[in-house]
């Protein structure tokens, strides 16, 4: 059984790395404000025993932050709960 040729290889053969991309300084300060707060949009339900959409309720207005609670939008029993810390400019007021 006879081989085939060999075939030459591409100019550029085998790629070489490429160097990772550096963001200019003005993108650091911004793309950190943009995961400051997440939320759930699907949580697994332990009644439904599958992956169901939550709505978030406020529990508690505390000193250090807002307690959240998730629900099941199907069932209405508790799937998680999230405290969202408080921000140096905001907060409660004293007289």
């Amino acid at each position: 059984m006879q081989r085939p040729p060999n075939k030459p290889s591409p100019p550029n053969w085998p790629p070489r790395a490429v160097p990772l991309r550096t963001p200019p300084a003005h993108e650091g300060r911004h793309s950190t404000d943009q995961y400051d707060s997440f939320n759930a949009s699907l949580l697994y339900c332990g009644n439904c025993r599958k992956a169901t959409p939550t709505r978030q309720r406020l529990l508690l207005v505390l000193p250090t932050g807002n307690l959240y609670e998730y629900l099941c939008a199907q069932c209405g029993s508790s799937t998680g709960s999230k405290t969202e810390k408080a921000s140096a400019e905001g907060g409660l007021l004293t007289p």
